[in-house]
């Protein structure tokens, strides 16, 4: 493993990227190391930190290679649990501000899991999921973003940590979801359990499922009925 010299997409770096690498950075570690073929984040000793704020799909390839060498990784992922959006005017001047409705939890993450959900079985694999306070800047940008009006996105930053939750086994994301199961469930009762929207349930059980902590035992009506293993 090398130390590199800043690289087009650390220049590039968003600021809730760049603080989230600060917050996990601990003394002696390294930051943008090169690992094979790819630049790691953080490196503490044998245990490789990567940053993903969003788009788990897109680190897939990365994950899978690093595992196969046998490193230790962490993926640190945020989600936000309060936002406030700030709108911003063609100059950058702050048009306004107002506390998004939308309020993130840890089940978030199986949003994105579902890109590798079977990758958590190895044991070199760990997810950590901080639960933060973020403001979202946008701007106005015609013909895009239609579902927002034309609000882009432009950058996202934190402004607060509200907890942390460490993931390293199947277990461990069972236990967002079981509490309040049946013995025998379908994806509405965890979205019942939970207060999941159906579509997450939905994409909990694929995890899952794909990690060998539940497994389908038959049919109550229409649905698909699983059991914990």
């Amino acid at each position: 493993m090398t130390a590199s010299p800043p690289h087009i997409g650390m220049l590039r770096e968003k600021p809730l990227h760049a603080s989230l690498k600060l917050w996990c950075a601990e003394e002696g570690d390294r930051l943008e190391v090169k690992v094979d073929r790819y630049v790691i984040d953080v490196v503490r000793d044998d245990l490789l930190i990567e940053i993903q704020t969003r788009g788990f799909s897109s680190m897939k390839k990365k994950l899978t290679r690093l595992l196969e060498l046998n490193y230790r990784v962490r993926v640190v992922h945020p989600i936000p649990v309060t936002k406030r959006i700030v709108r911003l005017g063609e100059d950058g001047e702050i048009l306004g501000k107002r506390r998004s409705p939308k309020r993130g939890t840890v089940l978030d993450v199986f949003a994105e899991l579902v890109s590798f959900p079977g990758l958590l079985s190895d044991p070199n694999l760990e997810i950590e999921v901080v639960l933060t306070e973020e403001d979202e800047y946008r701007k106005h940008e015609e013909n895009k973003a239609w579902r927002r009006r034309g609000w882009v996105v432009q950058e996202r930053r934190l402004t607060g940590i509200q907890d942390v939750i460490r993931i390293t086994e199947p277990v461990d994301l069972v236990a967002l979801i079981s509490a309040d199961l049946p013995e025998r469930f379908t994806t509405a009762d965890i979205a019942e359990a939970t207060g999941a929207t159906r579509r997450l349930a939905q994409q909990a059980a694929y995890c899952l499922r794909h990690m060998n902590a539940i497994e389908a035992t038959g049919k109550s009506g229409r649905a698909i009925e699983y059991r914990l293993v």
